[in-house]
C-alpha cells in the first residue's frame, strides 16, 4: 500500500478528511477496492518519505545546462527511466518531431506564461466521447461504468496530476529549481514529486499497468484566460501544487450525491416505431404565460448527479467570467446588422520612423570569362574538364551510388536534346519545337536523370517544368498540379524507366489519368533509349535573352499551383549573383540536402554548381530519414567547402551526433541555411553550432538566406571572416509585430520573437519594403512590410496567367501621398520583414502564413512554435501541426490542427489542447477558434512529407478531416457579434399600438373563412346534429353505399364497410359495452386499435351506448417498454372505465413483457371486439344537448405535454360541415387517406367525415408503406383519386424511398394526373422543402405542381386551415429572418440573403375567424407583425380534459378575450406564432384573399440574445452543414444553445460535424453554439405526426440517457 513510510497523523487535515471520506465510500460500496487503492495512493504519493538516490547522468541533447535534478526531489520511477531511454533511442533514429520551431527560450516563455495561469484554475468540461469513436461497441458489451469512475467525478477536486514544467536554466547562477517551484506555488511546503530528468520536458508517465476505467472521467478543467482578476490562493500546504496545473474543480458538491444513473444498457429504439412520449407525466395544458417553468429547472434546480447538467453548469461558470480585455463595443445592431469596422484603439502602437529608402546591393561584378549562357558553361566543362565530377548520388543507405562527370553530363544532355527535337513524331512533323513546355517527373532519389533531362531541355530550347512524381489519384493538391500543367500548356512528360514503372496504372496497364491533368505523353530519358546525334549536329546555344528558360512551380496560400517563369538571362544573372555573394570557386565540393527540382536546391546545386564546375553531392530526403547524419558524414569524407541544408537537417544531425565521434567540419566555409528566413531557425542554428563547434565548425560559416519563387534569392549572409563579429539578433515584441510595427521587447519577455538577419541584399538588386495590403506604399523604418525586389535575377511572370502576374511582378511602389517613386517595376517576394542596422535584412514571416484577426496580424509559424513549446512530446506526432485561418462571421478565425501520437491518452490530449489555448492566448493575445487533433499520418502531405496546409484547410471546411479530438472556443474569440437586443419596457398600451398601426395605414391582422350558412331544413338539422343519428339515417336511406375501403400492403381491399354494416357492427359493440362492461352513460372508454375499420365501428358503438370514446395509439409490440407507459398514462388520466380492443392487443396488454413496464393487474375491463354475440342494444343513446362531449382527443405535443381536449357534438358536426364545404365532399366522391387516425384532423378524416358527408374513404394504414413503399401512390392512380390526405412522415417516406424509382413506377402505369389536391395534415409550419421535392419528384408521374398543400390545426381547434378544391392556390412568401427574430414580418425577394420561404398553411375553413395577437399584451397586431394566432369558430374544442379542473387555464386558452379592440368575442389561443398577409389573389366572393402563415409553436421558440428564434430554422441550417447529418434538433439549456445531430455516416465523421455546425449557426443566425451532441440515427424522438419532440430530447440529454457518440462543449 501507499502508506508505507507515511505517518498518517502528520498529514494535513484536508488530506486526512479526504482519506476518511474514501474509507466511507468503500464501506458503503460506492467505490471498488481497486478504485479505492488507486485514489488513496494518489493522495499519499506526495507524503511518502523517499531515500535519496543519485539521479542518473542526464543524457539530454539540449545545449549543456546545469542539471536541474541534482539531488532535489525524488528519483524518477523505473517507468520514467525506461520512457527516457526510449525517447533517447527514438531521437537517435531520426527524432520524433520536426523541430523547425524548436526554441528553448520560447519553451521557457511558454512554460512561464502557463505558470501564470496556474493559480487561476478554471474548470472546463472535457468532451464526452464513446469509448472508441472508431470502433462502435455493441450494446451488449457496453458494461455500466464502474462505480469508481463514477465517483471519481465527485472527488475530482482531490485529484493530483503529475505534470512537470521544465524550465531549462541557462544561467548557472540562477535560482534553483526548488526555489522556482516554491515561488510559483505561493509557499508550497512540500517538494515536487516530479522527476526533472526528462528530456524534452516529458511529464512523468503514469505507471503503465493501471487499468483504465471504461468511461472517461467526465470533465476536465482548463484555465482561466489571462485577463481575469488575479487572486491569491490561501497559504495552505497543497500537495504538489506545481503539478496541479489543471486542478479538477468540482461543481456544486453534494455530500450524498449518488453516482450518475447507469443508462448505458438502454437500447434505443430504431426509428421504425414512432413513439409519443409524454414528459414526466405532465398532463394538463400549460399556461403559456408560465413559459414552461414547471418543466424547465434552472441551473440550480438540477440534481447534481446528472453528469451532463454538472458539465453545462461548469461551462456556464466559465462563460460568466469576463471576456478578453473589454473590446470597444463596435457592433451596432441596426436593422441590417451589418458588422461595422472596429474603431482603432488609441493605445495601438503606430510606426514613427521616417519613410524607408530603397536598399541597394553591391554592384554585380563584371568578369571577363562569364559564359554568354548557362548551356555554354556546360559545353565548356564538358569539352575541357570531361573527367571532372559533376554530381555524386547516394543510395538509400547513404553510400555513393554513381558519379556523373561533366563529360558524361554534356554528352547525355546533347543526346537527349537531339532526341527531343528530331526523334519524337514523324520526320516531317516533330512533336516538340523550341519554346514548348515539357514536364520533368523524376523522384528525389535520382538527381542524375533529372540533371540530364534539365540540361537536355535547355540545349533543345524547350522549357522544363519540374514537378513532383504523382503517387496516386488522391495525392494532396494533385488536381492543382493539373492546373499548373494546363496553364503552362504541357502535353509531354520526361521521366526515367524506373519512375514510369512506379506510376499508378489503370487495369489496362496505361498510366492513370490524374485528376485535373491534361492528356500527357510520357517519354523515357534513359540513355539506352536516346539517339546519338550525327557528327555534324550541334545544339544551338544563343546568348541568354528574355525568353523563358524554365518554369518553377509554386503553391500559393489557397493551394493553387502556378508556374513562375525564369528567363534565360535571369537564370544566368542569378547564378552570377550567387557566385559573387557566396564566393564560389571552380572545383569546390558542395553537399546538397535540398530538393534539386526547385528553389535553393536547383539554383545552387544544379545551376550555379555547373556554372562554376562544382562537384555536387546530392543527399536525398529518404537517406536523411534513415540516417540523419549522412550529410555531415559526406562533408567530412569529401572535405566539402559548402553545404546546403534546412533547419530540420541541422536538428536531426544534432540529435544523432552521438553516434559519430570522429567527424570534422573544419573544411566547411559556408553552411547555407535555406529556411534561415523563418524566425524560428535561429535556435536550430545556435544549437547545431553548440554541438558541432567541438568538431571544427566555425561560427561565421552559418549563412541563413531569404528566398521566394518569384524574387528568387532576396538576401544571403556572406561567409564571414574568422574572428569577425557575429551578426546581430533582434528581440521583437510579438504584440508590436501583430500591429505591424517593430518594437524591441522590453516588458514581457514571454511574448518575444528572436530573429536573426539573413545578410545583405543580393548583388545588383534594389530592395524596398511596402505595406502588405492595399496599394504598394513604402513603409516607415520601424514598420513591418512585404519585401519587394528589383533585379535582373528574378522570376518574370506566372506562366499563362497575365492577370495575376501584374500584381506580383510589376509593382511600382508609392510614397505616403500615393505618388509612384519611379518607373522601375519591382517583384513581390511574399516575405514580411524590415531592414535593420547596417542594411541587414530581417524576415519575420511569409505572406502566406499571415492570419489577419480583428485587424491584427499573426504569423502561422509563430503560433506553431508556441503550440510545440507546450510539451508536445506526449501528444503531438512528430511535431506535425498546421495553422490556418477560416473566415466565419466577418472575421478570420484561427484553426490549429495537429496529428496525435497513437499512444496519447484522451486526458493528455485534452490537457495539451487546453494548455495550447492558454499559451497562445497569453503570448499572442489571440483567441483560437478551433483546435483539432487527428490520428497520426492522416493529414495531407506535401511531396517531402510536410503538411499540405491548403488541403488541410479544405478538408476542415468540407468536414473530411476526421479528428479524434476537437475543442472549439467560439465564446472567447468571436467578439464581433451584434449587441443583444434589449426589450423595451411596455409603456405603450395595446390600444396605442392599434391606433399607431391604423395611422401607419396597416390593417389589423385578421382573416376569416367564408360563412358556414344556416341549414333551413329541420330534417337535415336533425340528421347532422349528432353523428350517431347521421349513421342511422344513412343505414336506412342508403344501406349498401360503401363508406370505407381498407387496403393492405398489396393494395388489396381486405375489408369494406357499407353504411348498414357499420351501423350493425356499432350496435353489437354498444350491446357488449352495456352487458360486459356494465358501462354507465357518460363514462370514458378507451379504443385501442391498429388503423382500420374496427376502430371506426368501436367509435360509433361508444356513441350508441352513450359513453365517451378515447382513441389511443396501441403499444408497439417490439417496443413495449417505450410505448406502453404512454397508453397506461392516457388510460389513467382519462379514468377510462373499459378498454375496447382486439384479441391480439389484449394478449399483449396481459403479457409478461407488458408486466415489465406497467402494472398489468390494474387494467380496467378489457373487451375483445373480435367475436361479439349478435345482440342489439335495448336503445341507442341520444344526447340531451349538442354541448355534451362526443369524444376526447389526446395527443402528445411537440413540447412533450400530454393534453386531452373535449370535443362536443356541436363541434363535431360544425367541423365536419366545414370540411364538407371546403373540400366539396358528397356521396359520389372518393378520397384516399394515408395517415395515423389517433388524434386531431387525422382522426376526424378517418372516422367522422365519411359518415357525415357520405363520401367513400379509401383507408391506407401508414405502417403498410414499410412493406410496400409505392402503396399510397399506386392506390391514387388505380382508383383515380382526386383528393388525398397524408402526413409529413408518409410524404418523406415516399420522397426518400421512391425518389429514384419514378421511371419504374411510370412503367408500372402509375399516373397521378388525376390528383387535384394532396393535403398534408399537420400542426406545424409547412415543410416547404419536403412538399417541393415531393412535387418535383413525382411531376414525371403527372402530379400537378399545384396539387400539394397543407392543413393546420392545433389542440384548441383541430382544423383551422385546410386547402380546399376551389379557391386560390397556396402562396409562398419570402420573409427576412432578421426581422422575424424581432417579431416583425418584412417581405423580401426570393434569393435575398437571410430570407426564409414560408408557405400558406391552407385556406381558412368556413366559419373560422383568426386574429394575430401580441401574446404578452393580448392586443391585436398589424399585419406586419408576428404574433400568436387566436381562433374563433363553432368547432373550437370545449376545453382541456384534466384531472385537476384548472379553470384558469381553461379560460386562458379556450375562452379568452382581447385586451382591446373587440373585447366581446371569445377566442381560443392556438399557441402558434404566425402572421396574416393580404395577397393579390381573389377568393370565391371576389375579395382579395387573406393568407395565414404559421411560423412555429410559441412554446418551442428559443429566446437568445433578446431575440426570438425558431428551432426549425437553426435545424435547417445545421442539416445543410454536412452530408452525414441525418436529422438535428436544438434546444436551450439556461442560456446555452444545444444542437443534437444524428450522424448517418461512419462514426469517424462525428467530430467533423462540430466545427461545421458551429460555423453555420454563427454565420446564418449570429449565435454561438454552446454544446454539440452527435448521436446515432433514430435518437431524436419523433411523434406520430413526424414532429420532433425537442423537450424529450432535452430531458434525455440532461439525464444523460442519449448514449452520444460525442459531446463537444464549445468554450
Amino acid at each position: 500500500m501507499a502508506d508505507r513510510g507515511v505517518d498518517l497523523s502528520a498529514l494535513p487535515k484536508e488530506v486526512r478528511d479526504q482519506l476518511a471520506e474514501l474509507d466511507l465510500e468503500l464501506s458503503e460500496g460506492d467505490i471498488t477496492q481497486k478504485g479505492y487503492e488507486k485514489k488513496r495512493t494518489k493522495l499519499l504519493v506526495p507524503y511518502i518519505i523517499h531515500t535519496p538516490v543519485e539521479p542518473p547522468p542526464r543524457n539530454d541533447v539540449r545545449p549543456p545546462a546545469p542539471s536541474s535534478s541534482s539531488g532535489h526531489g525524488p528519483p524518477p520511477s523505473n517507468s520514467s527511466r525506461y520512457r527516457e531511454r526510449r525517447s533517447r533511442r527514438t531521437h537517435r533514429n531520426g527524432g520524433t518531431r520536426d523541430d523547425r520551431y524548436r526554441s528553448d527560450i520560447h519553451s521557457e516563455a511558454v512554460q512561464a506564461a502557463l505558470a501564470k495561469h496556474k493559480e487561476e484554475k478554471m474548470a472546463l468540461p472535457m468532451p464526452t466521447k464513446r469509448r472508441s469513436t472508431y470502433v462502435p461497441s455493441p450494446i451488449e458489451t457496453r458494461t455500466p461504468p464502474d462505480s469508481s469512475s463514477a465517483s471519481e467525478d465527485e472527488t475530482s477536486v482531490r485529484r493530483q496530476s503529475s505534470l512537470v514544467i521544465p524550465v531549462p536554466l541557462h544561467n548557472p547562477n540562477a535560482q534553483s529549481l526548488d526555489y522556482w517551484i516554491n515561488r510559483t506555488t505561493q509557499g508550497s511546503s512540500t517538494s515536487s514529486s516530479a522527476s526533472s530528468t526528462m528530456s524534452h520536458g516529458e511529464p512523468k508517465p503514469q505507471s503503465q499497468n493501471q487499468p483504465q476505467p471504461q468511461y472517461k472521467p467526465q470533465y476536465q478543467p482548463l484555465y482561466k484566460p489571462q485577463y481575469q482578476p488575479h487572486y491569491q490562493p490561501k497559504q495552505e500546504p497543497h500537495a504538489a501544487a506545481v503539478t496541479d496545473m489543471m486542478a479538477h474543480s468540482r461543481v456544486a458538491p453534494s455530500e450524498n450525491s449518488a453516482p450518475p444513473p447507469d443508462v448505458t444498457t438502454v437500447a434505443l429504439p430504431a426509428r421504425g416505431p414512432r413513439v409519443d412520449l409524454p414528459s414526466n407525466a405532465t398532463v394538463r395544458g400549460m399556461s403559456r404565460g408560465q413559459s414552461r417553468s414547471s418543466m424547465m429547472e434552472t441551473a440550480d434546480g438540477v440534481p447534481v448527479n446528472s453528469r451532463v447538467s454538472t458539465k453545462i453548469q461548469q461551462l456556464l461558470n466559465t462563460l460568466k467570467r469576463p471576456k478578453r480585455p473589454p473590446l470597444s463595443e463596435f457592433f451596432t445592431d441596426d436593422s441590417e446588422e451589418i458588422v461595422e469596422v472596429p474603431q482603432p484603439d488609441p493605445n495601438t502602437p503606430k510606426p514613427e520612423g521616417r519613410q524607408i529608402i530603397p536598399v541597394k546591393g553591391e554592384p554585380l561584378g563584371v568578369v571577363s570569362n562569364w559564359p554568354p549562357a548557362l548551356q555554354a558553361a556546360l559545353a565548356r566543362w564538358g569539352a575541357t574538364q570531361g573527367k571532372s565530377p559533376a554530381l555524386t548520388a547516394l543510395d538509400i543507405t547513404g553510400k555513393p551510388l554513381y558519379t556523373l562527370t561533366y563529360g558524361k553530363l554534356w554528352s547525355r544532355s546533347v543526346k537527349l536534346a537531339f532526341t527531343l527535337l528530331h526523334k519524337l513524331g514523324t520526320k516531317n512533323e516533330q512533336i516538340l519545337k523550341p519554346g514548348d513546355r515539357v514536364a520533368l517527373v523524376f523522384p528525389n532519389s535520382d538527381p542524375g536523370m533529372f540533371w540530364v533531362a534539365f540540361y537536355g531541355c535547355l540545349l533543345a530550347e524547350v522549357i522544363p517544368v519540374p514537378i513532383e512524381v504523382p503517387l496516386s489519384r488522391k495525392d494532396a493538391g494533385i488536381s492543382q498540379v493539373g492546373f499548373l500543367l494546363g496553364s503552362c500548356g504541357v502535353g509531354l512528360a520526361l521521366t526515367s524507366e524506373i519512375c514510369l514503372k512506379g506510376l499508378p496504372k489503370t487495369p489496362a496497364g496505361e498510366i492513370m489519368q490524374f485528376k485535373g491533368w491534361p492528356r500527357m505523353k510520357w517519354v523515357i530519358t534513359d540513355s539506352k533509349y536516346l539517339t546519338k546525334p550525327s557528327k555534324d549536329w550541334q545544339p544551338h546555344i544563343p546568348t541568354a535573352n528574355t525568353d523563358p528558360a524554365y518554369i518553377e512551380y509554386k503553391a500559393n496560400k489557397e493551394g493553387t499551383v502556378v508556374g513562375v517563369a525564369v528567363s534565360k538571362v535571369a537564370m544566368l544573372t542569378h547564378c552570377q549573383a550567387l557566385t559573387q555573394a557566396c564566393n564560389y570557386c571552380e572545383g569546390e565540393t558542395l553537399v546538397n540536402v535540398l530538393d534539386f527540382k526547385k528553389d535553393m536546391g536547383l539554383w545552387h546545386g544544379v545551376l550555379t554548381a555547373v556554372m562554376n564546375r562544382i562537384h555536387t553531392i546530392s543527399v536525398p530526403y529518404a537517406v536523411m530519414k534513415a540516417c540523419p547524419l549522412s550529410w555531415v558524414q559526406r562533408v567530412h569524407i569529401h572535405k566539402a567547402r559548402l553545404a546546403l541544408v534546412k533547419c530540420r537537417d541541422l536538428h536531426w544531425a544534432m540529435m544523432a551526433h552521438r553516434e559519430q565521434r570522429d567527424i570534422s567540419l573544419v573544411s566547411l566555409r559556408m553552411l547555407i541555411v535555406a529556411d534561415g528566413a523563418n524566425p524560428w531557425s535561429v535556435s536550430s542554428c545556435d544549437a547545431f553550432l553548440n554541438v558541432f563547434q567541438s568538431h571544427g565548425l566555425k561560427p561565421e560559416v552559418i549563412c541563413p538566406c531569404a528566398t521566394s519563387p518569384e524574387a528568387m534569392t532576396v538576401a544571403i549572409r556572406r561567409p564571414g571572416l574568422p574572428g569577425a563579429p557575429l551578426p546581430a539578433r533582434a528581440v521583437l515584441s510579438l504584440g508590436g509585430l501583430s500591429h505591424g510595427v517593430i518594437r524591441v521587447n522590453t516588458e514581457d519577455k514571454n511574448s518575444a520573437l528572436t530573429v536573426q538577419d539573413v545578410g545583405h541584399v543580393m548583388p545588383g538588386a534594389l530592395m524596398c519594403i511596402v505595406k502588405p495590403d492595399g496599394p504598394p506604399q513604402l513603409c516607415k523604418t520601424d514598420e513591418i512590410g512585404e519585401i519587394i525586389i528589383n533585379s535582373r535575377a528574378g522570376g518574370t511572370m506566372y506562366y499563362g496567367l497575365p492577370g495575376v502576374t501584374k500584381n506580383t511582378f510589376e509593382v511600382i511602389p508609392v510614397n505616403s501621398n500615393g505618388v509612384p517613386i519611379g518607373e522601375i517595376p519591382f517583384v513581390r517576394s511574399g516575405l514580411l520583414g524590415f531592414v535593420g542596422p547596417g542594411s541587414l535584412i530581417f524576415v519575420v514571416g511569409k505572406m502566406e502564413g499571415l492570419l489577419q484577426v480583428s485587424g491584427r496580424r499573426h504569423n502561422a509559424d509563430d503560433l506553431v512554435a508556441t503550440a510545440l513549446a507546450v510539451e508536445p512530446v506526449k501528444t503531438v506526432y512528430r511535431g506535425r501541426i498546421a495553422v490556418f485561418s477560416v473566415t466565419v462571421f466577418y472575421d478570420e478565425r484561427v484553426v490549429i490542427v495537429a496529428e496525435q501520437r497513437p499512444d496519447a491518452s484522451e486526458e493528455d490530449s485534452f490537457q495539451w489542447m487546453s494548455r495550447v489555448l492558454q499559451a497562445i492566448d497569453s503570448i499572442h493575445q489571440v483567441g483560437l477558434y478551433c483546435l483539432a487533433l487527428v490520428p497520426a499520418n492522416t493529414l495531407p502531405k506535401t511531396p517531402l512529407g510536410g503538411i499540405h496546409i491548403s488541403d488541410t484547410k479544405q478538408f476542415f471546411l468540407e468536414g473530411n478531416l476526421h479528428p479524434c479530438n476537437i475543442l472549439m472556443c467560439p465564446h472567447t474569440c468571436v467578439t464581433n457579434l451584434p449587441k443583444p437586443r434589449q426589450k423595451q419596457p411596455v409603456g405603450v398600451g395595446p390600444a396605442s399600438v392599434m391606433v399607431g398601426n391604423l395611422v401607419a395605414g396597416k390593417r389589423i391582422a385578421q382573416a376569416s373563412g367564408r360563412e358556414l350558412g344556416v341549414i333551413e331544413d329541420q330534417d337535415l338539422v336533425r340528421k347532422h346534429q349528432y353523428l350517431a343519428e347521421a349513421l342511422q339515417w344513412r343505414a336506412q336511406t342508403d344501406p349498401d353505399h360503401v363508406l370505407y375501403v381498407l387496403l393492405n400492403a398489396k393494395g388489396v381491399a381486405v375489408s369494406t364497410a357499407t353504411c348498414v354494416q357499420l351501423h350493425k357492427r356499432a350496435e353489437k359493440i354498444a350491446a357488449a359495452l352495456m352487458e360486459k362492461g356494465s358501462i354507465n352513460t357518460g363514462e370514458n372508454v378507451v379504443l385501442l386499435y391498429t388503423p382500420g375499420i374496427d376502430l371506426i365501428a368501436s367509435f360509433y358503438g361508444c356513441l350508441y351506448a352513450g359513453c365517451v370514446p378515447v382513441n389511443v395509439r396501441p403499444p408497439h409490440p417490439q417496443n413495449l417498454s417505450a410505448t406502453l407507459p404512454t397508453v397506461r398514462m392516457i388510460i389513467d388520466v382519462s379514468k377510462a372505465a373499459c378498454i375496447l380492443t382486439t384479441q391480439n392487443l389484449m394478449r399483449i396488454l396481459r403479457s409478461k413483457e407488458a408486466a415489465a413496464s406497467v402494472n398489468i393487474k390494474t387494467w380496467p375491463t378489457i373487451i375483445d371486439t373480435d367475436d361479439l354475440p349478435r345482440r342489439r342494444p335495448p336503445q341507442i343513446y341520444k344526447p340531451p344537448t349538442a354541448e355534451m362531449i362526443a369524444y376526447l382527443d389526446f395527443s402528445v405535443s411537440t413540447t412533450g405535454m400530454l393534453t386531452g381536449v373535449k370535443i362536443s357534438h356541436a363541434a363535431v358536426s360544425a367541423l365536419c360541415r366545414s370540411i364538407k364545404l371546403q373540400c366539396e365532399l358528397y356521396s359520389s366522391r372518393q378520397i384516399a387517406i394515408c395517415l395515423d387516425p389517433y388524434c386531431g384532423l387525422g382522426f376526424v378524416l378517418w372516422c367522422l367525415a365519411s359518415v357525415y358527408s357520405g363520401h367513400q374513404s379509401i383507408l391506407i394504414p401508414p405502417f403498410e408503406l414499410e412493406t410496400c413503399l409505392s402503396l399510397w401512390l399506386s392506390t391514387l392512380s388505380q382508383y383515380r383519386v382526386r383528393d388525398t390526405f397524408c402526413s409529413y412522415s408518409v410524404m418523406e417516406f415516399c420522397t426518400k424511398g421512391l425518389g429514384t424509382q419514378t421511371e419504374l413506377l411510370k412503367a408500372r402505369g402509375v399516373n397521378l394526373s388525376c390528383v387535384r389536391s394532396c393535403v398534408v395534415i399537420a400542426e406545424e409550419r409547412p415543410r416547404l422543402a419536403l412538399t417541393h421535392s415531393f412535387s418535383k419528384l413525382f411531376k414525371d408521374l403527372g402530379l400537378s405542381t399545384r396539387a400539394v398543400s397543407t392543413a393546420f390545426g392545433s389542440r384548441v381547434n383541430l382544423a383551422v386551415c385546410l386547402q380546399g378544391t376551389t379557391g386560390p392556390d397556396p402562396c409562398t412568401v419570402y420573409v427576412d429572418m432578421k426581422s422575424l427574430r424581432h417579431d416583425r414580418v418584412r417581405l423580401v425577394e426570393r434569393g435575398a440573403p437571410q430570407s426564409l420561404p414560408l408557405m400558406e398553411s391552407g385556406k381558412i375553413l368556413p366559419g373560422v375567424r383568426v386574429i394575430i395577437v401580441n401574446p404578452e399584451t393580448r392586443g391585436p397586431l398589424g399585419d406586419s407583425h408576428l404574433g400568436e394566432i387566436w381562433v374563433n369558430s363553432p368547432h373550437n374544442a370545449s376545453g382541456y380534459y384534466t384531472i385537476y379542473g384548472e379553470e384558469s387555464l381553461q379560460a386562458d386558452h379556450f375562452n379568452t378575450k382581447l385586451s382591446f379592440g373587440d373585447p366581446q368575442t371569445l377566442w381560443a389561443r392556438t399557441g402558434y406564432l404566425g402572421f396574416v398577409k393580404r395577397t393579390e389573389l381573389l377568393d370565391a366572393s371576389g375579395d382579395r384573399h387573406d393568407a395565414l402563415f404559421v411560423v412555429g409553436s410559441l412554446d418551442e421558440t428559443l429566446e437568445l440574445r433578446g431575440l426570438r428564434y425558431h428551432p426549425i430554422d437553426i435545424e435547417t441550417s445545421v442539416s445543410r452543414a454536412h452530408r452525414s447529418i441525418a436529422e438535428s434538433a436544438v434546444f436551450t439549456w439556461t442560456n446555452l444553445l444545444v444542437v443534437v445531430s444524428e450522424l448517418c455516416g461512419s462514426e469517424q465523421d462525428a467530430l467533423d460535424l462540430v466545427p461545421l455546425i458551429t460555423n453555420v449557426v454563427l454565420e446564418e443566425h449570429h449565435l454561438i453554439v454552446g454544446v454539440v451532441v452527435i448521436v446515432d440515427p433514430g435518437v431524436i424522438p419523433i411523434n406520430s405526426r413526424g414532429e420532433k419532440q425537442r423537450m424529450h430530447l432535452r430531458d434525455s440529454f440532461l439525464a444523460d440517457q442519449l448514449d452520444p457518440i460525442y459531446v463537444a462543449y464549445n468554450m
